[in-house]
C-alpha cells in the first residue's frame, strides 16, 4: 500500500542588482540576514548528518560532483517550518514538509512573499545600496541554470529501478503543462539550435538519465539518498528537473501528478517501463522544442507517441487507480480529486485549443503574450526585447511582473499566503519545528528537517529527533505546546 505523499519545493531565485552592480553571493546574504533580523533573529541551521553525496546505487561514483555542504553561508529556519538560506550564489527558500499538493502550493507561493519582504528589509537596512532584483525563474540567459527542486516521501521498499521507470517518462512529458517557457536557446545543440521558443527552461541543462549531480551533468532522475527521515522506512525522491512556476495551477499539477505516479508505482498499479523513451535526454529536449505538441517520440519498445498522448495514458491509468486504491495518500483536503479533474482538463485543452490553458500553464501564457507583442512590432524571435520580456515575466516585484498582470488563475488567497509565511503546516512534523521556534525561540539552538536542538543553558544540548515526517503534527503535539510554558517543560513531557 502506498504511503502518504509528504512533499515540498526548494526554489533557488535568480538575483541581480540594479544597474548591474554587486556580487550575487553578497546580495543573497543580505536578503537572508535582513529577513532574519526582521523576524526576531536568525535560527541556525543544523548540518548534523547532511549527506548530499550518498548515492542510492550504493557504491560511490568517484567521478561524481554532488553539491558541497556550504556551512559558512547565511542560513536560517523560519517559523513556518521552512529554510531560507544562500545556496551557491542564490537565495533559496525550501518550503516546509506538506501533506498535500494544495498545501505545498500555498507554502511555495508564500516563499515569494518571503523574498519580497526580504528585499524590503534589505532595502530598509541599506538604503544607499543598489536595489536588489529577484526573479522566480531557472536561467540567466547566459548559460547558467538554477533549480526548482521537488521532494517526495517514498516507501523504502519500492525498488529504485521502479522509481526510475515511473519517473523518466512522466518527468520529461509533464513539461507540456508545467514548463515555464523560454525564448530561444543557450547552447549550440543539435536538438535546440535555432528553436525560437521552448516549453521548459531546463531541457538544455540535462545530460544524463540518472546520476547524483545537481549542477553539472544534471540527470533526469537524481540518485541522492538522503531521506531526512528514518532510512529503513523512507526514501526522499529529490527531483531536480522541474521549472519554477508562476502559475499556481501548473505548480499544483507538477506536484500532484508526480505524487500520484509515485503512489501508482508503490502499489504496482501500472507498467511505466513500457513508455521509456529510446533516448530520454534527447526526448526531453525534443519535447521542449515542440510547441505544437504533435511531434512523436521514439520509445525503447520501437513504438512512437507524442508527449500529450503519453500523458493521456498516464491520466487514464491514474483514474483507474483512484477507483481501486482511492486517493487518500494525496492528502485529506481534496488534492487527489482536484488532481484528476485539473489533469484531465488541461490535457483536453492542450489537445483542442492550447490557448485555452493560457491562465494555468506558464509557457502558454508567456508565449501568447510574446507572440502578440512580436507580431504587433514586427520583431524576430531573436530580438533582445523579447528576452527582456521573458525575464520580466518572472520578476517578483508586483508592479514590474508581467505574470502578475495576466490574471493567472489562483488556488490560494492573500490571507492564506500571509498566514503561510509565518505559520507552519498542521499536518506534518513541520508543525513541531515551527511551534518550537515560535514559543521557545530563545532556547532553540538550531534545527533541521529531522530534529530540533535545544540549549537549556546547561550541558549537554538536547536534540529532539523527528524521523517520521507524518508525526509531530498539530494533532500529535498542539496540546503539548498549550501545556508547556518552557522548553524544559516540553522536553520533560516528551520524555514521559
Amino acid at each position: 500500500m502506498a504511503i502518504p505523499k509528504i512533499l515540498g519545493i526548494e526554489t533557488e531565485y535568480g538575483i541581480a542588482q540594479d544597474r548591474g552592480a554587486g556580487d550575487p553571493v553578497a546580495g543573497s546574504t543580505m536578503l537572508v540576514n535582513a529577513y532574519a533580523a526582521a523576524s526576531r533573529g536568525r535560527i541556525r541551521w543544523d548540518f548534523f548528518d547532511e549527506s548530499p553525496g550518498r548515492d542510492v546505487r550504493g557504491n560511490p561514483d568517484f567521478g561524481a560532483m554532488p553539491p558541497q555542504i556550504e556551512t559558512h553561508l547565511a542560513n536560517t529556519v523560519l517559523t513556518n517550518g521552512a529554510r531560507f538560506y544562500v545556496d551557491h550564489a542564490h537565495p533559496e527558500y525550501s518550503s516546509p514538509e506538506c501533506s498535500s499538493a494544495l498545501e505545498a502550493v500555498r507554502y511555495d507561493v508564500a516563499g515569494e512573499l518571503v523574498l519580497r519582504h526580504a528585499v524590503q528589509a534589505a532595502t530598509a537596512a541599506n538604503p544607499n545600496a543598489p536595489s536588489l532584483l529577484v526573479y522566480k525563474n531557472n536561467s540567466d540567459g547566459k548559460g547558467n541554470s538554477y533549480g526548482c527542486h521537488e521532494n517526495y516521501l517514498v516507501d523504502r521498499n519500492l525498488p529504485f529501478g521502479e522509481v526510475v521507470a515511473a519517473c523518466i517518462p512522466h518527468f520529461i512529458t509533464r513539461s507540456i503543462f508545467c514548463g515555464a517557457g523560454k525564448v530561444g536557446f543557450e547552447f549550440a545543440d543539435q536538438a535546440l539550435e535555432g528553436v525560437p521558443f521552448q516549453l521548459t527552461q531546463r531541457a538544455e541543462f540535462f545530460e544524463e538519465v540518472i546520476g547524483l549531480e545537481t549542477t553539472i551533468k544534471r540527470p533526469i532522475v537524481n540518485t541522492r539518498d538522503e531521506p531526512h527521515a528514518d532510512p529503513l522506512r523512507f526514501r526522499r525522491l529529490h527531483v531536480i528537473i522541474g521549472d519554477a512556476n508562476l502559475c499556481e495551477v501548473a505548480t499544483f499539477l507538477k506536484l500532484s501528478t508526480t505524487a500520484l505516479v509515485l503512489a501508482m508505482a508503490e502499489d504496482g498499479a501500472f507498467k511505466f517501463d513500457d513508455y521509456l523513451p529510446e533516448d530520454p535526454v534527447q526526448a526531453f529536449r525534443h519535447i521542449s522544442a515542440d510547441v505544437s505538441l504533435k511531434k512523436p517520440l521514439r520509445l525503447a519498445t520501437g513504438r512512437t507517441m507524442t508527449a500529450l498522448e503519453m500523458q493521456g495514458v498516464f491520466y487514464e491509468a491514474a483514474v483507474a487507480y483512484s477507483t481501486t486504491h482511492g486517493l487518500e495518500v494525496l492528502g485529506s483536503d481534496g488534492s487527489g480529486e482536484l488532481c484528476l479533474e485539473r489533469w484531465g482538463r488541461v490535457l483536453k485543452q492542450l489537445e483542442d485549443d492550447v490557448d485555452a490553458a493560457s491562465l494555468t500553464v506558464d509557457w502558454i501564457a508567456k508565449r501568447r503574450l510574446l507572440e502578440a507583442y512580436r507580431e504587433r512590432h514586427g520583431l524576430d524571435w531573436s530580438d533582445v526585447k523579447l528576452r527582456a520580456m521573458d525575464l520580466q515575466y518572472h520578476d517578483l516585484r508586483p508592479e514590474r511582473s508581467i505574470a502578475a498582470r495576466l490574471g493567472l488563475e489562483r488556488l490560494t488567497t492573500d490571507d492564506e499566503l500571509l498566514d503561510a509565511e509565518v505559520e507552519p503546516p498542521r499536518t506534518t512534523r513541520a508543525f513541531f519545528r515551527g511551534r518550537c521556534l515560535q514559543k521557545y525561540r530563545d532556547q532553540v539552538e538550531s534545527a533541521n528537517w529531522d530534529s530540533v536542538v535545544f540549549d537549556l543553558g546547561e550541558d549537554p544540548l538536547r536534540r529532539v529527533p523527528m524521523m517520521d515526517p507524518t508525526r509531530g503534527t498539530a494533532a500529535h503535539t498542539a496540546a503539548l505546546f498549550e501545556e508547556c510554558s518552557t522548553a524544559s517543560d516540553l522536553l520533560e513531557a516528551l520524555e514521559t
